[in-house]
């Protein structure tokens, strides 16, 4: 089991009073599955994969990721897990402006004191198709190619679990298609687990299991 959720829990602070965003999540995710969660806007999806990064702590209950308790790990702990064990995809790409695509793929290896970092992340640019852009700043780069050098620098670590939040939700739809298709590729030849969170039925029907969340709950979709 590569992602166990139990009764998970999230509320936040308002003005009137906490508002309960998740009510009682379970998830169970094995090992190179991979894992749709659709719901409406506000439903609480970024939420839940914020949760499963460890960028955010459950109000109640547990989060388990390759038999680790995220809860148990201290912040530095947390972010070393991170590093070395997740991957996140963002919407927004995230990439550092000062930084080379290459450079860009290479910081979660150099952070980990790498050797081969350089090698890597050339061979990891190659496989999505950028091996030509690698002296480029991020303002050189299209929207797709900038989400290209995003999906690299997530599996250039081999994480043991992959979360992407729309993907290709601020592409065109040519080009997200695009994207969504490498990053099937990608997640197929490196055996990796996948758990996305997508407003798009056409790349929640690519994964192997769709879930909606409704209500603050999961909802297995037949």
């Amino acid at each position: 089991m590569i992602l166990e959720v139990r009764g998970v829990h999230k509320s936040f602070a308002a003005p009137g009073g906490s508002i309960e965003v998740l009510r009682g999540v379970d998830l169970r995710v094995v090992e190179r599955e991979t894992v749709a969660i659709v719901g409406e806007s506000g439903s609480g999806k970024s939420t839940l994969l914020s949760l499963l990064a460890g960028l955010d702590a459950p109000t109640q209950g547990s989060v388990r990721v390759d038999g680790a308790d995220l809860a148990g790990l201290s912040e530095a702990d947390l972010a070393r897990f991170r590093a070395r064990r997740l991957g996140i995809v963002f919407q927004q790409f995230h990439l550092m402006s000062a930084l080379t695509a290459l450079e860009n793929v290479s910081l979660p290896l150099e952070l980990q004191g790498a050797g081969d970092a350089l090698p890597r992340a050339r061979e990891a640019l190659a496989h999505v198709g950028l091996a030509q852009r690698a002296a480029h700043l991020p303002s050189r780069l299209s929207g797709g190619e900038c989400q290209r050098v995003a999906i690299a620098r997530a599996l250039v670590v081999e994480p043991a679990l992959l979360l992407a939040d729309e993907p290709s939700g601020s592409l065109d739809a040519r080009t997200g298609e695009a994207i969504d298709r490498l990053l099937f590729e990608l997640v197929e030849r490196r055996g990796a687990t996948l758990v996305l969170v997508t407003h798009s039925e056409r790349l929640a029907a690519s994964c192997d299991r769709r879930l909606v969340l409704s209500d603050g709950a999961l909802v297995a979709i037949p």
